[in-house]
């Protein structure tokens, strides 16, 4: 702070507390006190402030009466004090002379000292590196200029012991020292330098955790209550053993909830000790008193119209002599940790009961029964009233008010709240992690809420340009996505920021390219057809030209062998409302021409030729993943599929089973197989069925269950046509190779090489996959998200359904890392082990290790 920073400060502090000071001219005198009549004010120590701002400040004025000891000198002393800008603060008497103008009092010349506390100059940190020390000092704003107060000091020590206590240095203590600064180009500053040593010791590892006094509930169950304190153990990779004070005191109500699950309403701790076993051990000793099992008496509701004893019990759980559970039963009640709880309190908030209350009192406890009263206060019902949105600088209002479910004049629902947020969060438009929104013009009298959604803006686009080794080969890709595009701007020159955003809509550009193949693509979607109801439209161009290449050396490519496939698609999908609105109906309509110029391939036997392609695909999905769609952390999705073509062999007057007696099909009277396949082919004929479920369940804290199955299908109306040679399955590897579009699906199988499981080199007609993944964030910030994994995988790839068996599969485990940014999309790694062979390798050696590079996969 500057002398005239520092002056400015002051004179604004005497104008701002003008009237206070007016307000304490009376004085009253302390014990012993003489009234003088005061003559002049001198201000000394100060090196910053104007002698006249600081006397303006005490509100004294020459002539005023005042005792000495008194009360206002005391005030004015306190006032400069709560300042904190003065480490000393002192009033002297220098003279008292008589009234020249003959009054009766004394006039007392006053001296008012003031020491000033000290800036910081600079500021030393020994003990740890110079890194991590630039780090703390810009956690603590140990800045050059800051006052150095003792308050500072002492937030200094504290901050920094209890830092590295959280972090498991249990006996980690800073000595935090301010010595003076000689400065002698200028003595007029007061400036102080800072040095701390912080000596983190060793990190301490809880050894043992023990239990006394507990005989009905054995250690191991104990221990296992304990979320955040563990013992050590060098097996334990997510959780560590380590000591922090607020996370056992937090275990020692775990603990206690236990006791309570099974029915020991009085359970308490007795006491606990921690042992010093070395400097980097110690022991807990936790000594419980169990008291008696009690079980559930006669529950009465009081105070419910709007719903009956009957349904509020349906809810509750609970009957006349089960065990006394008083966790659950409390949660039943009311659970403020889960939003989504099916609870007594969530039933009247959900339906309009903004301004309810639902209380369970104890009334009467005998022998081992207790009995509870259910106190409710229903209120009056509350309605939406203006419903707003801040933080939106380029999403446009009614992108994000047509996915809110909270309607101005409808019933008041924290579902709703809560579904809306779900909504924005998947948008993929705002940082999930900070929406928040705000219960605002709250009036019980009138029965109404608004609610004010906070967003923050995050990079809706992403720019693909990427390189790496799927399909056989080097794959570079050269792509823009834009997620919240805006196509009614499309000739509005204005709007280009480098392109029209706002309105919602997606625009992918996509060129993608190897040794075997070349693919271009654009897709555009529209989540809002009309505007009016959530009904997604959707339509896509794509060309590829793929050339053939040797199975066994994928560097062997023979450009003479071509395969050209051009299509479209367009689909439409609408948000049902029933059974619930988290499903999704979708059609869609696609068409193909596949054009081979000397392709060979094991499929089928026309080299040269064409194949069109027109399918019909329907599909239901639900999907109630929340809330961040990077890093889910609960519910779940699903989708099933079928991709139908038209039945042609019903109606073409075609016998399939005679083609190679037919004589157009012949060549010198034998059966020409490229004519027949040609024909049989012309036209592709299939149903092809697939469905994915995926579920995400919160372990603990931010650990992360993601379990997920799959199966596909591949069949043919008329057998003597036969299976289709396009729109297979391929499975293994790490799925960069989904270049093609001859409507093969991709099937990721970590610890094993591309496409290694399927057992025909150009694809089965079935599979099935089952995979677990443990997920855990490093970070969800809106610049990165960063989270580490481990999974275990089964996957098997049958070639036809007669060999299918669900349990004959490859399996895999591993670990990997995910890193998203906004404007590249998804990254990753994956180390996986593959425990079993090859189907298709003379050697019976397992996969082994096998490492994937994942580029812009699914989450």
């Amino acid at each position: 702070m500057t002398r005239q920073l520092a002056h400015s400060l002051l004179i604004a502090v005497v104008f701002l507390l003008g009237t206070t000071i007016k307000a304490q001219q009376a004085d009253t005198p302390i014990g012993n006190a003489t009234k003088y009549k005061l003559g002049d004010i001198t201000v000394t120590g100060s090196q910053t402030y104007n002698e006249n701002t600081v006397i303006a400040f005490t509100g004294l004025r020459k002539g005023d009466e005042i005792y000495v000891p008194g009360q206002r000198l005391s005030d004015v002393v306190k006032k400069l004090w709560d300042l904190k800008l003065f480490s000393d603060i002192r009033f002297y008497k220098t003279s008292v002379i008589p009234d020249p103008d003959g009054g009766e009092l004394e006039i007392i010349n006053l001296e008012l000292n003031i020491v000033e506390v000290p800036n910081l100059s600079n500021v030393e940190i020994t003990g740890i590196k110079e890194r991590k020390a630039k780090d703390l000092r810009d956690e603590l704003k140990l800045t050059s200029g800051r006052k150095a107060t003792e308050n500072l000091v002492t937030n200094t020590r504290n901050f920094i012991e209890n830092k590295y206590k959280d972090d498991g240095y249990l006996y980690a203590d800073a000595l935090v020292r301010v010595r003076e600064v000689i400065d002698t180009t200028d003595q007029s500053t007061n400036r102080v330098d800072m040095k701390i040593d912080i000596n983190k010791g060793e990190k301490v590892k809880v050894e043992e955790i023990t239990f006394t006094g507990n005989q009905l509930i054995e250690d191991k169950k104990l221990r296992k209550a304990m979320k955040n304190t563990k013992r050590r153990n060098p097996f334990r990779l997510l959780k560590r053993s380590k000591y922090i004070e607020a996370d056992y005191q937090e275990d020692l109500s775990s603990v206690l909830d236990m006791y309570k699950e099974r029915g020991f309403r009085d359970a308490r701790i007795i006491g606990d000790t921690l042992i010093k076993n070395s400097d980097k051990r110690i022991s807990l000793d936790i000594e419980v008193e169990e008291g008696k099992k009690y079980y559930f008496g006669n529950i009465e509701f009081v105070g419910n119209t709007v719903y009956t004893d009957d349904q509020l019990r349906r809810i509750l759980q609970v009957d006349k002599g089960d065990v006394y559970n008083g966790v659950a039963f409390y949660e039943r009640i009311s659970n403020p940790q889960d939003p989504d709880s099916d609870d007594i309190s969530n039933q009247y908030q959900n339906t309009g009961y903004l301004f309810s209350s639902v209380n369970a009192v104890e009334t009467r406890v005998y022998n081992d029964t207790i009995d509870f009263e259910v106190r409710i206060v229903e209120g009056e019902e509350a309605f939406f009233n203006n419903i707003t949105v801040t933080g939106n600088t380029r999403t446009n209002d009614h992108v994000i008010y047509r996915n809110l479910q909270t309607t101005p004049g409808e019933r008041y629902s924290r579902q709703k709240i809560i579904n809306s947020i779900r909504e924005l969060g998947q948008l993929g438009f705002f940082n999930p992690e900070t929406i928040n929104p705000q219960l605002k013009n709250v009036s019980q009298q009138d029965g109404t809420v608004d609610v004010e959604f906070e967003l923050e803006e995050a990079g809706a686009s992403q720019i693909e340009l990427q390189g790496g080794y799927g399909g056989g080969g080097f794959v570079g890709t050269l792509g823009l996505r834009f997620n919240n595009f805006s196509l009614r701007n499309i000739f509005n020159g204005e709007a280009y920021e480098p392109v029209p955003m706002g309105d919602g809509q997606t625009l992918a550009i996509r060129a993608q390219a190897s040794t075997i193949f070349r693919t271009y693509s654009l897709n555009f979607t529209e989540p809002w057809l009309g505007g009016k109801k959530p009904v997604s439209f959707n339509v896509s161009f794509s060309h590829s030209e793929q050339f053939r290449v040797n199975q066994q050396n994928f560097r062997e490519v023979d450009r003479s062998q071509r395969f050209l496939i051009t299509g479209g698609t367009i689909g439409i999908a609408k948000r049902l409302e029933w059974p619930d609105n988290y499903f999704q109906f979708s059609q869609a309509l696609s068409f193909q021409h596949y054009n081979l110029k000397n392709y060979q391939t094991s499929l089928f036997n026309f080299p040269n030729g064409f194949s069109n392609n027109l399918a019909y695909t329907i599909g239901l999905s639900r999907n109630n993943v929340g809330v961040n769609p990077i890093f889910p952390t609960y519910g779940s999705s699903f989708s099933i599929t079928a991709k139908l073509t038209p039945p042609y062999s019903l109606f073409n007057g075609v016998d399939y089973a005679t083609l190679e007696d037919q004589e157009e099909f012949q060549t010198n009277g034998e059966a020409d197989l490229a004519k027949i396949d040609q024909e049989r082919f012309k036209f592709l004929e299939y149903y092809k069925v697939k469905f994915q479920g995926t579920w995400y369940t919160r372990l603990y804290d931010k650990l992360v269950l993601q379990t997920n199955t799959e199966f596909g299908f591949l069949g043919a109306y008329n057998q003597d046509r036969g299976l289709v040679p396009f729109e297979r399955f391929f499975v293994g590897g790490d799925g960069l190779g989904a270049f093609s579009l001859d409507g093969r699906d991709i099937i990721r199988m970590r610890g094993y090489d591309n496409s290694s499981l399927t057992t025909n080199a150009d694809g089965d007609t079935v599979y099935n996959k089952f995979s677990f993944e443990l997920r855990y964030p490093i970070s969800l910030e809106q610049a990165a998200s960063i989270y580490v994994l481990s999974f275990a995988e089964a996957a098997g790839s049958y070639n036809n359904f007669r060999d299918y068996n669900p349990f004959e599969v490859q399996r895999s485990a591993g670990a990997g890392l995910r890193i998203f940014m906004p404007a590249f999309g998804l990254l990753g790694i994956d180390f996986g082990y593959g425990f079993d062979k090859v189907p298709t390798a003379v050697s019976n050696d397992p996969s082994g290790w096998n490492v994937h590079f994942i580029i812009g996969q699914q989450f």
